[in-house]
């Protein structure tokens, strides 16, 4: 007995199935695919081979539009189904109008139903002089358990994460941190000093911008607000602070930064999770990298700001720090609107009102790229076996999903979860969900994978997708959204397929 397992969306499929049982699966009577010949299956003009796994034999079929009279209802819907001696059974079909299996996860702790919430201690931690760094941590009487570090993505702090610091610290110990230059990590004093003839025109200097001033301090003259200080700022504060390997978990710029770190320092980490990480950062030439490149390039990012950089620092500062301009990135990268934004509204407005904030963003903007880009990173931490997973916001308006597909690509092992709708900040929008599959990716390590992933009803099932939708209660109203875990065995054309088929759904190429 042969079992066939298959998935149809209007442009693939993957099939693993008897040569004849073909068409009893996916056409229609009046149409077949061409037989297998010597374990090859051709569709259209694209050949693909057929493997054995076991006593299966498996085969993908590629751009089934080109089969002209396949039935359209089994082109627009999704199946995860058995095929046992020819005859169909269906575990779950998703389609427009159709839904999938539904697992309800644990809703967010809240104090007022009488929920335990772990507390939340703000703290700094003095790195260099002038450079305290802002943190927030819980759950530190959870002495037996393990430690996770979050990272922010640009412009945000560790107020980004209030919502897994107040839950995951009822089980784990918890840290976040603001990069220096961000968030509440912005220096306690100006970085430059002004002439005599600078502070009489700027008046009673009340109002007066930090870091535009004519000389950089002595505790400022290489300070630069790059990734590789970052880095150094992780590193430290691993040591220094936590004083052991971490997960550390990062989105946006926070997940090119633990990649970035993981890299260098693998001793350092127990393994990373990807939250919409940005797969680039930084314009200009790294100076050890490209040395004669960043020679054409003299300033980049230092103190004092170039008078040019300063005028030009000041005009954008305005519109860029304006509550409305503020407004609209979060309604960008939100796709849930309901999703209330307002502390995260307020911290960020907070962080625009210091003196220090505008030259700063000046210096990141011109800061060099790191020693290594995402795709080297990347292949760090393979080399050095830290476990890496991924959480994407489908509806992500900057890092699209085929960023996370790449990613999955090149490091195919690592769990690949897509959640829908969710935007570029998944951890605050469904903290609910994310939080779920952070504690089940990582007890799925600890366990050296002995326990099955989020999702999966046994370890074996991580070379096979899984579509369901989660629901959880959120102020007394259920909520759910869609997760896909992409399987090992899924090819990148597959998934390319995936993300046209999404696109084309959601008439983002229609007329």
């Amino acid at each position: 007995m042969e079992i066939c397992s298959f998935y149809s969306t209007p442009y693939y499929c993957v099939v693993n199935v008897k040569p004849n049982e073909i068409q009893k699966c996916l056409i229609s009577n009046k149409t077949m695919f061409p037989r297998l010949k010597e374990r090859r299956l051709c569709s259209g003009s694209d050949v693909y081979s057929v493997t054995k796994n076991k006593n299966r034999r498996s085969c993908t079929v590629a751009s089934v539009k080109g089969v002209d009279s396949v039935d359209s209802t089994l082109l627009s819907e999704s199946y995860s189904s058995d095929v046992v001696d020819g005859k169909v059974g269906t575990q779950g079909v998703t389609s427009r109008g159709k839904s999938v299996p539904k697992v309800m996860i644990p809703s967010l702790p809240s104090e007022t139903k009488g929920d335990s919430v772990a507390a939340i201690d703000s703290c700094l931690w003095e790195w260099k002089p002038k450079l305290h760094v802002h943190y927030e941590k819980s759950g530190c009487q959870n002495v037996n358990s393990v430690p996770i570090l979050f990272l922010p993505g640009f412009g945000v702090g560790s107020f980004h994460y209030e919502k897994q610091l107040t839950d995951l610290g009822r089980d784990y110990r918890i840290w976040a941190l603001d990069f220096i230059g961000q968030g509440k990590s912005l220096p306690c004093e100006d970085p430059t000093s002004r002439s005599k003839r600078s502070d009489e025109s700027e008046g009673d200097g009340n109002n007066v911008l930090w870091g535009l001033g004519d000389e950089a301090e002595p505790w400022a003259k290489e300070l630069v607000y790059s990734i590789d200080l970052w880095r150094e700022q992780v590193r430290y504060f691993i040591e220094e602070v936590i004083k052991e390997p971490v997960y550390i978990v990062g989105n946006s710029l926070g997940g090119y930064v633990a990649l970035y770190f993981a890299a260098y320092y693998p001793q350092l980490v127990k393994g990373v999770t990807l939250l919409n990480a940005t797969p680039f950062w930084g314009f200009l030439p790294n100076p050890v990298r490209s040395p004669r490149l960043s020679r054409l390039f003299p300033w980049a990012g230092t103190f004092p700001l170039p008078s040019n950089i300063r005028k030009l620092t000041e005009l954008l500062w305005q519109k860029i720090s304006a509550p409305e301009s503020i407004a609209e990135v979060l309604k960008q990268v939100y796709a849930d609107h309901t999703t209330k934004v307002d502390k995260v509204f307020s911290s960020i407005l907070e962080v625009t009102e210091h003196p220090a904030a505008a030259a700063s963003l000046a210096s990141i903007m011109f800061a060099p790229r790191g020693q290594l880009n995402f795709k080297e990173a990347l292949t760090g931490c393979r080399m050095n076996n830290v476990p890496v997973c991924l959480i994407y916001g489908k509806e992500d308006p900057w890092v699209t999903p085929i960023w996370g597909l790449q990613v999955k690509r090149q490091f195919p092992e690592a769990p690949y979860y897509q959640i829908s709708p969710a935007g570029h900040c998944p951890h605050d929008e469904v903290p609910e969900i994310v939080n779920f599959l952070l504690r089940g990716w990582i007890r799925n390590v600890e366990s050296d994978s002995s326990v099955a992933l989020p999702l999966l009803d046994s370890p074996e099932d991580i070379e096979y997708d899984v579509v369901k939708e989660l629901e959880f209660v959120r102020q007394g109203l259920k909520k759910s959204a869609e997760v896909q875990f992409y399987g090992s065995m899924t090819s990148q054309w597959e998934r390319l397929g995936m993300f046209l088929k999404s696109r084309f759904q959601n008439g983002v190429y229609s007329s």
